[in-house]
């Protein structure tokens, strides 16, 4: 049986990814606006995850929020998903590596648990192999020994989902993949997810969609609902189930991205979107 959802986990997350050495700076924003969820990975190669660790500890010192206030992502990432940069000694067992990983999470957040811990792409892109049954393992021990809260899997397929399933091991709380409207937002693999209570997060809403944001549907939308496309887009999100991340870097957007949590879309224009691309 999968995991109970718990209550904490938040209606937005702000991705980290891709910021360098803007990374401390643009999460402090984050906060500040009022994201309470942040994803991050120990991939030095797409994140800074030090960074984080330095605006959650400036946010805390200025009473913006405290560590109980706030769902703390991170990730497990492969050596082909890494550049030079390793956070674990590549000679060791997978097993140890998941551990290694999450040992230097915790230091660079600050912390000694991360409310979601995942896996950052299995090692295939075609199956569910052994090596990402060993990973799984070892998580699930990190979990077990109190330094996560919950598992999740990420860039996946309905093939690895469904295989997860077959063979058995523990159901992910939570799937995290980039969301393409042209390939039918990802609609298998967030069925599999619904029909098993884990929570999808959608990733790339915006930037995997660039058509959708023109497309004059939403547009249309947009301007009888005083909203932006973008918020058009994530509320629709949001009605079809999905947890969306966004990784503005303009705070304005970020205030933009949050107010859409109150934009509620009629029923018809929700499928309409569903069904922009197939």
């Amino acid at each position: 049986m999968p995991p109970n959802q718990p209550s904490s986990v938040p209606d937005f997350l702000y991705g980290t990814a891709w910021k360098e050495d803007r990374t401390t700076a643009l999460t402090e924003l984050a906060l500040q606006a009022g994201f309470r969820g942040i994803d991050t990975a120990n991939q030095r190669k797409h994140y800074l995850e030090a960074g984080v660790g330095e605006a959650l500890a400036a946010a805390y010192r200025a009473g913006v929020l405290t560590r109980a206030d706030l769902f703390l992502q991170t990730k497990f990432t492969y050596r082909d998903g890494q550049d030079h940069r390793l956070p674990y000694d590549p000679t060791a067992s997978l097993s140890a590596q998941v551990a290694q990983s999450m040992a230097g999470s915790l230091e660079h957040l600050g912390t000694d648990h991360v409310d979601s811990f995942v896996l950052h792409g299995p090692s295939s892109g075609h199956s569910w192999s052994n090596a990402d049954s060993e990973c799984w393992e070892a998580m699930a021990k990190e979990r077990d020994a109190g330094r996560a809260r919950l598992l999740g899997v990420s860039n996946v397929s309905l093939r690895h989902v469904e295989q997860m399933a077959s063979i058995h091991v523990e159901a992910p709380a939570f799937v995290q993949n980039r969301c393409y409207a042209r390939l039918g937002w990802d609609r298998g693999v967030r069925a599999f997810c619904r029909d098993r209570n884990i929570i999808y997060q959608g990733f790339s809403l915006l930037t995997a969609n660039v058509e959708v944001l023109r497309h004059p549907l939403v547009a249309g939308l947009a301007a009888r609902m005083n909203a932006t496309p973008a918020q058009i887009v994530f509320a629709f999100a949001r009605a079809v189930g999905m947890l969306p991340l966004t990784g503005t870097s303009n705070a304005e957007h970020m205030k933009q991205d949050l107010a859409s949590l109150n934009l509620a879309l009629p029923p018809e224009a929700v499928q309409a979107i569903e069904s922009l691309a197939g």
